[in-house]
């Protein structure tokens, strides 16, 4: 890791912070639950529209047609082209409360 100093102090390094965002994501073919990893100060939208072929997901659950788990795993790579849509989990949480 490089860390790079201007004239007042201000530290720069080539680590992009990002928060993690609950999230369920409908592909093709599965239904996928995890954490999306969001720039600071950015939206989940503006994540998807990066040019990258796939999109990292992490704490990632691929739910059977009942809803239950039938694999989990630490990290996940779906292709972009197969999303075909994403909710955040305090979306899905607002219509239950």
């Amino acid at each position: 890791m490089s860390i790079e100093y201007d004239e007042k102090g201000k530290f720069f390094t080539n680590i992009v912070a990002k928060i993690p965002v609950p999230c369920t994501v409908q592909t093709t073919s599965q239904l996928v639950h995890g954490n999306i990893h969001v720039r600071q100060g950015e939206r989940i939208k503006d994540e998807l529209d990066r040019e990258d072929l796939f999109l990292a997901m992490t704490e990632v659950a691929i739910l059977g047609a009942d809803g239950q788990a039938i694999f989990k795993a630490p990290f996940l790579a779906v292709r972009r082209s197969q999303i075909v849509w994403v909710m955040p989990d305090e979306e899905l949480n607002k219509d239950k409360s």
